[in-house]
């Protein structure tokens, strides 16, 4: 159960992200961070033992805040949580928790040897990555692809193996790499009992939408 100035700071939170990023295009804009939230909660609610919901949700609201892709550096973006964060009375557990999430969460082209202790980490983590595979996965990589120039295919290019992150963000890819690259892996990535279970069906659908996609593009049907 959330404290009323806990439920005052999420709701400040959210006000300053939707600001910060309802205009994006490359699929890390509001309604991602909605979905992400969404997610985190309704795993939170399923999952067992004690659970700091308020961190999860923060670290929810505020994961792409700090995210390289979308901050001229890395140390830019932590920078900007943690001046949001030190508005609030915060304990010193709860902001370094939500740090710890935010700072050791992203993919990174499976450079991220991280893992994440804490169940809200985990939580939070898989969310994201549900977001990222599916129907939405799906939308979120071609509006990412077109916002960085890149094509949606070329059969000449083979997906690429043991990148540096340096090469996963080089937009050497195309959106169809970008499944093998990364996509396809996340189902096997998740955390939670309840993360693994909605990403099996997410995961389908992006197996039958390359089927589908290399029948048409071969103009097979």
């Amino acid at each position: 159960m959330l404290t009323k100035m806990q439920k005052i700071i999420i709701k400040e939170t959210e006000e300053y992200v939707y600001q910060l990023l309802k205009d994006d295009p490359s699929g890390h804009d509001w309604w991602h961070i909605q979905r992400v939230r969404n997610l985190a909660k309704n795993i939170a609610e399923k999952e067992q033992g004690t659970i700091d919901l308020f961190v999860c949700e923060m670290a929810a609201l505020l994961h792409d805040v700090a995210d390289g892709k979308l901050n001229k550096t890395e140390a830019d973006g932590e920078r900007k949580v943690r001046n949001w964060l030190s508005r609030y009375s915060l304990t010193e557990k709860e902001s370094e928790e939500i740090m710890e999430i935010i700072l050791h969460m992203s993919y990174k082209g499976g450079t991220n040897k991280v893992v994440l202790s804490s169940i809200e980490g985990k939580i939070v983590q898989d969310a994201d990555r549900l977001d990222a595979i599916g129907a939405i996965g799906i939308a979120r990589t071609m509006a990412y692809s077109g916002s960085k120039n890149r094509l949606i295919h070329d059969p000449s290019k083979e997906a690429r193996d043991n990148l540096t992150i340096e090469e996963y963000r080089s937009g050497e890819d195309t959106a169809i790499m970008h499944f093998y690259e990364k996509l396809l892996k996340l189902k096997d990535e998740m955390n939670t009992t309840v993360g693994k279970q909605l990403a099996e069906k997410r995961h389908a659908y992006m197996e039958d939408y390359l089927n589908e996609f290399y029948a048409e593009w071969d103009g097979e049907r």
